[in-house]
């Protein structure tokens, strides 16, 4: 799955806690929160595989529950500690969906999942040296699932836009007072 898809599920997924645990429609840092959960596995994996050699795939440490349940546990003891369980909460919701749905695809098709336990099972290290990212998407175009995930962005586009834009304007005011410190910097 591409960025794109693993964001809409993750706030999909924290969406539907919330109507679950009957609370409010999300509020920004939450929002933020779940999506830079989401990308997480593959923050830590791609770079350390693809760049520097280190992993033997894309889809190793960062995607194996051996590593994301400790971490998990810590993100949450740390919102805990600073008051701030909910915002805990959708990191580690967005974190532990994205595995999840890398795997889906075993469904109807030969893959492995033995990123999730990873380095107890083994995951197929790159034959040729990893792949680059326009090779991806070329293979994936025709791959329903890359399609399914325009789907799930276009109904979490519609949710969020329900749900007033939670995070736009807290993003917004982060940009803005970074430009505007530039600015003043480049004046002195």
């Amino acid at each position: 799955m591409w960025p794109l898809g693993h964001a809409a599920v993750a706030y999909l997924c924290y969406t539907l806690s919330r109507r679950g645990r009957a609370l409010q429609p999300p509020a920004a840092a939450p929002v933020v929160a779940v999506l830079v959960g989401s990308q997480v596995p593959d923050l830590l994996d791609k770079p350390l595989s693809w760049y520097l050699g280190m992993l033997p795939t894309g889809r190793s440490l960062g995607h194996s529950f051996l590593f994301l349940v400790p971490l998990a546990i810590g993100a949450l003891l740390l919102a805990r500690h600073v008051g701030r369980r909910e915002v805990g909460f959708a990191f580690v919701l967005g974190m532990l969906s994205h595995p999840i749905m890398d795997i889906v695809p075993v469904l109807w098709r030969e893959t492995s999942v033995g990123m999730l336990l990873w380095p107890v099972t083994a995951v197929e290290p790159y034959e040729e040296g990893a792949p680059t990212i326009a090779d991806l998407l070329a293979g994936s175009l025709g791959d329903p699932y890359f399609l399914l995930e325009f789907v799930l962005a276009a109904i979490a586009l519609v949710l969020w836009h329900g749900h007033g834009q939670p995070g736009l304007d807290a993003i917004r005011t982060r940009v803005i007072a970074r430009r505007t410190n530039r600015r003043d910097d480049s004046l002195d």
